[in-house]
């Protein structure tokens, strides 16, 4: 006997009426009419299974902090920046651990099971690291928390900042972050980039940096970190986050660039929700949209994974964890309206930012971890264009989370009294 089964699926690859038998917390049978029996079983039909959204970036050591200790007026990212400065000399660990420990309670409640969040490493106390390192124990058992040390006033321009860096892998954060378009010169910034892709190949690491979070096109960070990569062997391991700088890169250099990062087995996170908030603020019209060219890079093959990046915080002062609105958001200021590239969008914020977080047995197939979600949708495109209910959570096979069917009463003149109608 089973522990659960999921009767009459569908899949994001389109099968349809698919069972999907669990035991020992992990998937033991994917396939139509099952004949087996179970604890419990779930009838699912014609609704879609997925395996969890996952994050590839966000800040969770900030998450939640919206209005402390004053809030951002303007709205920007430089007024961000300076409002977190003012904030690190007030923070506590028990505030950053409560605030973060009720994101990942927003985020279970979402299907959101994996997150990967940069930690601030510029402060010499380490508090944040110190808070996240605990909250990532704590939620273990339920969600996926993978660390980034990150320099968020820059290595080189911090002082005492790469000591603290490596100070926060020693004590256990996962992966070398960097922000070479901070850095003091466009030189310092390529100095930093090959600083920190030497460390993370020394430790055996991975590495996501903020790279060209700007609207300058000769911001070009990413070119080193694409050739810092293939120097050291590190394909497949290297994120560059925000890219924003390749939305007013010329097309010429553009189609050099994209090659090399192909080469070099670098992948990109866009983060929608934020990029085309902070981004163009120097326009008036026309008015640049302020996200990577992610159509592009996901023709030439290169990974492209959507974050949520900020939630309540000094930099952005909306979010409820919702990947299905970040996919949302990218599809629409991507144009991305294809039927391919609406699935890719679903893939962003699923298949691939599990790729490029190297999570261990994900998936809906035979072997992978029983870590699903049930969405109130027949297809992947439906649940982007509802934003659909995620009806149950399931983590190794138990039922974490489960939110009623967004359904409405209608009571109106002329039609049948109280029919009830599926929302879509």
């Amino acid at each position: 006997m089973l522990d659960l089964i999921l009767r009459r699926a569908n899949l994001t690859d389109g099968r349809t009426g698919v069972d999907i038998g669990i035991q020992h917390g992990r998937i033991v049978a994917v396939e139509a009419g099952l004949a087996a029996t179970a604890a419990a079983e779930v009838d699912v039909t014609g609704q879609l299974v997925t395996a969890p959204f996952v994050d590839a970036h966000f800040h969770m050591d900030s998450t939640l902090s919206y209005g402390l200790p004053r809030v951002n007026q303007s709205g920007t990212l430089l007024e961000g920046i300076a409002l977190w400065g003012e904030l690190k000399p007030q923070l506590t660990q028990d505030a950053i651990v409560e605030r973060a420990l009720a994101y990942c309670d927003w985020a279970v409640g979402k299907g959101l099971l994996a997150i990967r969040s940069h930690v601030d490493v510029c402060d010499p106390r380490l508090l944040a690291v110190e808070a996240l390192l605990h909250v990532r124990e704590r939620v273990k058992p339920y969600l996926d928390l993978q660390l980034v040390a990150f320099p968020q006033d820059g290595v080189l321009r911090s002082r005492g900042a790469m000591a603290q860096l490596v100070r926060a892998l020693d004590m256990g954060v996962d992966v070398v972050g960097g922000i070479p378009h901070f850095e003091r010169t466009m030189a310092d910034g390529a100095e930093s980039v090959r600083l920190l892709c030497e460390l993370a190949a020394e430790r055996g690491l991975r590495v996501d940096m903020h790279c060209d979070e700007s609207d300058d096109p000769l911001s070009r960070h990413i070119e080193t970190l694409s050739y810092q990569a293939q120097r050291l062997g590190l394909q497949g391991r290297v994120a560059g986050s925000h890219l924003t700088s390749m939305h007013s890169m010329d097309n010429y250099y553009v189609s050099k660039l994209l090659p090399l990062m192909k080469e070099a087995g670098v992948a990109a996170i866009a983060n929608p929700l934020i990029n085309i908030t902070l981004q163009g603020r120097h326009d008036t019209y026309p008015k640049r949209r302020g996200m990577t060219r992610v159509p592009e890079m996901l023709a030439m093959g290169i990974p492209v994974a959507f974050g949520h990046d900020c939630v309540m915080d000094p930099w952005y002062s909306l979010g409820s964890g919702d990947m299905l609105e970040v996919a949302h958001m990218g599809l629409h200021v991507g144009q991305m309206t294809s039927q391919l590239a609406m699935r890719q969008c679903f893939d962003a914020v699923t298949s691939t930012p599990a790729g490029i977080l190297g999570l261990d047995g994900y998936g809906t197939e035979v072997g992978c971890k029983a870590d699903l979600v049930v969405l109130q949708a027949r297809d992947p495109v439906e649940a982007l264009r509802l934003r659909a209910a995620r009806l149950y959570v399931i983590r190794a096979g138990q039922v974490i989370a489960q939110t009623a069917p967004n359904v409405a009463s209608l009571s109106l003149p002329g039609r049948p009294a109280s029919v009830s109608y599926q929302l879509g």
